[in-house]
């Protein structure tokens, strides 16, 4: 009898463990978002996603500002439980056609009627972030925009989550308007909830 409890408390215990190791495990990804999200000089020109396993963190994606791939690995080191950071973050390389690209794109998305609610503070706050990059170039828009744009070579990539399909179409529809683009690439998530 007592063979049998032993086992039976065992076989419990066991897969209680995993249970205990998959809430540590989300509690560790979203340390890590937090961490990601509040970096000051992530805005809607970069795109950072990131991978998870026992202690050791995957970075990807894409940087417009050149302390941005640094500032993000050292974010992801404060986190506790992270012992490596493999750090794969491109820097998108500079260029003033790029940077055209990149501000038309973002005012045709973000200027939208049908798009602007994406933008926090909406169309007019996307006008004011026209109106300082014509005062400061080199700037981006930070903050949390939902529809992030990535340019490199003449190639926009939209990435980001939208609440719809028509949403997604529409974004790729007002990137595709900007000129001087040789390609789209539509990459925006449409969130299920």
């Amino acid at each position: 009898m007592r063979r049998i409890v032993l086992i039976l408390a065992l076989v419990l215990f066991a897969s209680a463990v995993p249970g205990a190791q998959s809430v540590s495990e989300r509690q560790q990804k979203f340390d890590i978002e937090h961490e990601l999200v509040r970096l000051p000089s992530y805005g809607v020109f970069d795109f950072i996603g990131f991978g998870y396993e026992r202690g050791k963190v995957t970075l990807v994606g894409y940087a417009y500002q050149g302390g941005l791939k640094s500032h993000a690995a050292r974010a992801v080191k404060r986190v506790g439980g992270i012992d490596e950071v493999d750090n794969k973050i491109e820097q998108l390389p500079a260029s003033m056609n790029d940077d055209r690209i990149r501000w038309a794109t973002f005012y045709n998305i973000y200027n939208d009627g049908f798009l602007s609610r994406y933008s926090p503070g909406g169309a007019m706050a996307s006008r004011y972030e026209l109106y300082q990059w014509s005062r400061f170039p080199g700037m981006q828009p930070f903050g949390t925009y939902p529809i992030h744009i990535i340019v490199r070579n003449g190639r926009t990539t939209l990435m980001g989550v939208v609440d719809s399909e028509m949403d997604r179409r529409m974004a790729e529809i007002r990137a595709r308007e900007v000129t001087g683009v040789f390609s789209v690439e539509n990459e925006l998530v449409v969130d299920s909830e």
